[in-house]
């Protein structure tokens, strides 16, 4: 099952006005992974959504999700799929109970079944014991929790997360984490854009790096960072002399140096024999060698590389 594509656009393109916010969006996404879209604000990660949960229609170009195209039939799209954005719609005024209840009966589910359901969902992120108190006494993470329930009311097989975890603490974002594997596990798509770049490496079985409405990369997390240099060694030198003696040594791999910190770092396949053989050198040469560190290329290493910025950076409000 998780070959079959359930998300596809081929395409999509959408402007206000002069600003053009999607350029040509060509994805495709696979049934049962999580799917993340990483960019800044302002980078249209939004607006895709909004496309392909029928809020808004594209300029031009094609989307299908579970199988229904998001023009011809839009009512199908959207009795498929679930979307949360990013501040929790639910009603302040009522108990969370109240709130699963309601939105059971406004998807048919009838009094028994909405009963049921919102029992399994409180019981599944951990509201039971809030199910009485109103929400709006609950914390954020209570009520992104309880917005997530509310989604999952009607089983959808696809789930639109827009920065699902903006504004919460670490633990609660954590919490968020796990609710998204669990889905996951049960064969639901999950479709996420986040700001969050440990978010997404965390979760994601594939991730597509938008900035200014257009797709800079799309593969899984090892992939995209296999596109740049590789892991790095960084061999921090006991003096100047050792130092210099390195350089010399290591000149044709070497990545970059820091003389103030006598640092010297180099390509690595990250092997344990690579590193070994190495320090070998370095100790034939009289080399000491003071101490050693690896680093791995990180998300924001490769939009930085793909951009000139890092993809942290806050660039305009996205069109909302």
């Amino acid at each position: 099952m998780t070959g079959e594509s359930v998300v596809q656009t081929t395409g999509i393109t959408k402007a206000y006005k002069s600003n053009k916010v999607l350029d040509d969006i060509d994805l495709s996404v696979r049934r049962g992974t999580v799917f993340a879209l990483l960019g800044p604000n302002g980078a249209g990660k939004t607006t895709l959504v909004r496309i392909l949960s029928t809020l808004i229609r594209p300029d031009s170009g094609t989307a299908t999700v579970a199988g229904h195209d998001v023009l011809r039939t839009p009512e199908r799209v959207r009795g498929a799929i679930s979307l949360t954005g990013q501040y929790a719609a639910v009603d302040e005024l009522l108990t969370g109970e109240e709130n699963l209840l309601m939105m059971g009966r406004l998807c048919h589910l009838g009094r028994r079944g909405a009963r049921r359901r919102a029992d399994e969902l409180l019981t599944q992120f951990d509201l039971v014991d809030a199910r009485k108190r109103l929400v709006r006494t609950y914390s954020g993470g209570m009520r992104r929790r309880l917005d997530l329930a509310v989604g999952l009311l009607a089983r959808p097989s696809v789930i639109f997360l827009d920065e699902p975890t903006t504004g919460l603490d670490p633990r609660s974002r954590q919490g968020m984490w796990d609710v998204v594997r669990e889905l996951v596990a049960a064969e639901t798509t999950v479709f996420l854009t986040t700001q969050y770049l440990e978010e997404a490496d965390q979760l994601a079985d594939r991730i597509a790096m938008i900035d200014n409405g257009r797709i800079v990369a799309d593969g899984t997390t090892d992939s995209l960072k296999s596109q740049l240099a590789g892991e790095r060694l960084e061999l921090t030198l006991h003096d100047r002399d050792d130092f210099e003696r390195a350089c010399q040594e290591v000149d044709r791999v070497t990545t970059g140096t820091d003389p103030a910190r006598l640092a010297v770092t180099v390509a690595t396949d990250g092997s344990a024999a690579q590193v070994s053989n190495l320090l070998d050198r370095m100790a034939k040469l009289n080399v000491t060698v003071e101490r050693i560190s690896t680093h791995r290329p990180s998300l924001d290493d490769v939009f930085m590389a793909l951009t000139g910025r890092s993809s942290s950076n806050d660039a305009k409000a996205d069109h909302r």
